[in-house]
């Protein structure tokens, strides 16, 4: 399953995340810890600053970006600042599934280490556990039909036993092209625009 508009509300990412970590990025740039010094290594041009902003507010998916985002967030959601927000038919879903030996896994562009941090400290308790799996776009990009055949053959089975649900056509499309099941998950208060080539749900309690 996708994390942004599928599980979790646009808003929640987009008006929350990341500008938590916006106003944290010049304060951790000075840190001495091994993991920010070697994302930092990564980063082009002499103001590092200034490019790891630019590349926020492109929304460009840069791999040391990722990284110091994903530390930030680990210290908001240890300390309780943070609070990973799951629309309320999800957990009960993911309870229920994983119960009836459902192997549960993620996809999103958000890297592995936030989307664990999510549903560990979600608003529905830690749910880190239920899932079997979690991948990011080390596995491909998202519109692109081998990234699916190569996270079938990850967890050792065929496409046609797997099921992708996201609110985005464009990411069921490549999906679908693979062999994958699909279900597009229309989320009115997230603006999704449901198509006619997948099955459609309004919400988990459907699954």
């Amino acid at each position: 399953m996708d994390v942004e508009g599928t599980t979790t509300p646009i808003a929640f990412v987009h008006d929350t995340l990341f500008p938590y970590a916006r106003t944290r990025m010049p304060a951790v740039l000075t840190s001495a810890d091994p993991a920010v010094q070697a994302a930092l290594a990564d980063v082009p041009g002499a103001d590092r600053l200034a490019t790891l902003l630019a590349w926020m507010d492109a929304d460009i998916k840069a791999g040391p970006l990722k990284t110091l985002q994903g530390l930030i967030w680990a210290a908001g959601y240890a300390d309780g600042t943070l609070q990973g927000a799951l629309y309320p038919d999800v957990a009960p879903a993911l309870h229920r599934l994983h119960g009836r030996g459902v192997r549960l896994a993620v996809y999103s562009s958000g890297s592995v280490a936030a989307q664990r941090l999510l549903f560990r400290y979600s608003n529905a308790g830690d749910l880190a556990p239920l899932f079997d799996s979690y991948f990011d776009t080390a596995m491909g990009q998202k519109r692109d039909p081998a990234s699916y055949g190569a996270i079938a053959a990850a967890l050792s089975v065929m496409p046609q036993r797997v099921l992708f649900l996201s609110d985005v056509e464009a990411e069921l499309d490549a999906a679908g092209e693979a062999g994958c099941m699909t279900g597009q998950v229309v989320r009115t208060g997230d603006g999704t625009i449901p198509g006619n080539r997948h099955a459609t749900m309004a919400d988990f309690a459907a699954l």
